[in-house]
């Protein structure tokens, strides 16, 4: 038999690794800039009314002092989720696309399989950080995201899932702390 750590030593170890550095950045940014955004919601059945996780992205964005250009909601085909990229991307005011919904396993969640064979460059990071937080709250169902970014058109994307507890982790503490960076070296 292997050495395996209890699930319990395994979760004190990683959260004693990731502690020190949570919230720190390697360098801080020269200056803040205002983002232009698209926030959109993958689902077949939410409205502008009862999309929860859309509009905390929105508010945490302008409570950041970033723009929302432009809000839709989309229903879960790749056909639709693709065309609003390329639409999007051709837009010259808009830096950011930020996606929510469809990243799980199940037949109709085909918004990461959209938006990764469009992606010129991707950002594994995101996806693993992301996982990585999102497994100190709910545990090993964790692994059941897709949640991913990238590059499409010199515009950057973010794929996360619907929940709004997700939504929150991954706008708070992984978007928001390198925005700014990432659209000024996509600007450069």
């Amino acid at each position: 038999m292997g050495n395996f750590l209890p699930s319990s030593t395994l979760q004190s170890s990683l959260t004693s690794v990731a502690n020190p550095i949570m919230n720190s950045k390697p360098h801080p940014d020269k200056e803040e800039i205002i983002v232009n955004c698209a926030v959109i919601t993958v689902s077949d059945t939410l409205s502008r009314e009862t999309d929860k996780s859309g509009q905390i992205i929105q508010k945490l964005l302008t409570d950041s002092n970033h723009q929302i250009v432009t809000y839709k909601i989309v229903k879960d085909e790749p056909t639709a989720i693709k065309v609003q990229i390329v639409n999007l991307a051709a837009d010259p005011q808009i830096d950011v696309l930020i996606f929510n919904g469809g990243t799980g396993i199940a037949p109709r969640n085909t918004t990461y399989d959209a938006i990764s064979s469009l992606l010129e460059k991707t950002l594994p990071g995101f996806g693993e950080l992301f996982r990585f937080l999102i497994y100190q709250d709910i545990g090993s169902r964790a692994i059941a995201s897709r949640a991913t970014a990238g590059v499409y058109r010199s515009k950057l994307i973010f794929s996360l899932p619907g929940s709004t507890n997700a939504v929150k982790l991954a706008i708070s503490d992984l978007i928001l702390p390198e925005l700014t960076h990432l659209v000024t070296q996509l600007r450069n």
